[in-house]
């Protein structure tokens, strides 16, 4: 039996792009295709990316929109044809 489950990423890491919030606000590692919960560290909740704690308020500053050119992967397949 097989069970896929698609995400569609919408926000990513300025800095780290392996990083990425679905539309559904899930924080999925794109290099090991895990979920990464969300935690409460003291009294702030945030996430630990490259084991470091991030709070929720400093990833605002962080985050930045997919560009579509990006994210859709039938554009990115046209733009390596194009080029060669």
């Amino acid at each position: 039996m097989i069970i896929q489950v698609n995400f569609i990423g919408k926000w990513r890491l300025k800095d780290n792009h392996n990083y990425i919030w679905t539309s559904c606000k899930k924080l999925v590692n794109l290099k090991t295709s895990k979920l990464v919960k969300k935690t409460i560290y003291g009294s702030k909740s945030g996430y630990y990316i490259n084991r470091k704690f991030i709070k929720l308020e400093d990833l605002k500053n962080q985050l930045e929109l997919i560009p579509i050119k990006e994210s859709d992967p039938f554009l990115i397949a046209l733009n390596k044809v194009i080029k060669n």
